[in-house]
């Protein structure tokens, strides 16, 4: 249940009455992408422009909001506009005084990691192992290294789009198992820093069924809707089969044609859509410090 507070009502009432804002959405020369400049978005945003936004988003599904020297404060009322946000289960990693914020980060303090290091080492979209996956995540930049730290988004409406008829034809009906836990203890292993997962947090995270093929719940365009990190099976195949059919969907998904790759820039805060992207992290030299904060926003179901 959304809890409505005296901040929320407040930021209403301003957001009602909000002169326009000067700004530009800028296509990228990518198969996706665009980047917003001059918007401030810990100034309030009235409903015209908060609905140019929005459709910048559905039409370019990864939108960089450049030079936001903006609090959590700010990144969490502005990601709220878009919906309920949602807590991932690594707690241990929640920003203090805010645990709809994930600290993604390789810094160490006292030899502690401070937030998630390994975030994003295999294409996913977030938190497809939810039964209401993510409708979207917003990433800020803290604190960027002198080289390495790319973000890598695949446009899963032109991977549906360019499958074989027959292919899609034979995936359509299909379903597949997605979990957490598919490469957790992979990661751990090559991480000894990423934590042990207490029982209630297994809990949190049983597997989720979805489509293969899911349909945007706003424009109505099918996409792929499985990834390497979460789906662990199709149902109802032999796990032979079942592997070799995700083996070829996997490889066809993320091929360049379809992938933007995000250089990031300071205090860029970047918003792309989990119902139409994967995204993989490029990775970042361990010498050098990285700290970024991530909002959810709650999706619906898949279908």
């Amino acid at each position: 249940m959304t809890v409505i507070t005296p901040t929320d009502i407040e930021n209403a009432a301003a957001q009602a009455v909000a002169a326009p804002q000067d700004f530009e959405v800028r296509p990228f020369d990518a198969p996706v992408g665009a980047e917003v400049v001059g918007l401030d978005i810990s100034k309030p945003i009235n409903a015209a422009d908060f609905a140019r936004l929005h459709r910048a988003h559905l039409d370019h599904h990864v939108v960089v909001f450049r030079d936001q020297r903006v609090s959590p404060e700010d990144h969490v009322a502005f990601s709220r506009r878009f919906g309920p946000l949602q807590i991932h289960v690594l707690h241990q990693f929640q920003l203090q005084g805010h645990p709809e914020v994930l600290i993604v980060s390789n810094i160490k303090e006292n030899g502690e990691p401070i937030g998630l290091g390994d975030a994003g080492v295999y294409w996913h979209s977030d938190l497809s192992y939810k039964e209401t996956p993510s409708l979207g995540s917003l990433l800020h930049a803290q604190e960027l290294p002198s080289e390495g730290g790319d973000t890598l988004f695949a446009d899963q409406h032109l991977a549906w789009e360019t499958l074989p008829p027959a292919l899609q034809q034979r995936i359509l009906p299909l379903k597949a198992e997605h979990s957490y836990l598919a490469k957790y203890e992979e990661l751990r292993a090559k991480n000894p820093w990423r934590p042990k997962l207490s029982q209630q947090q297994v809990d949190q995270v049983a597997p989720a069924v979805h489509p293969i093929v899911r349909t945007h719940p706003e424009t109505g365009r099918k996409a792929l809707f499985v990834s390497e990190h979460f789906t662990t099976r199709i149902v109802g195949l032999p796990q032979d089969e079942s592997d070799a059919l995700l083996a070829e969907l996997f490889a066809h998904s993320v091929q360049p044609a379809f992938v933007y790759r995000h250089e990031w820039k300071p205090h860029d805060l970047v918003f792309w859509d989990n119902r139409s992207l994967m995204h993989l992290a490029a990775g970042t030299p361990d010498h050098l410090r990285r700290k970024l904060f991530r909002t959810t926003i709650e999706g619906d179901r898949v279908f």
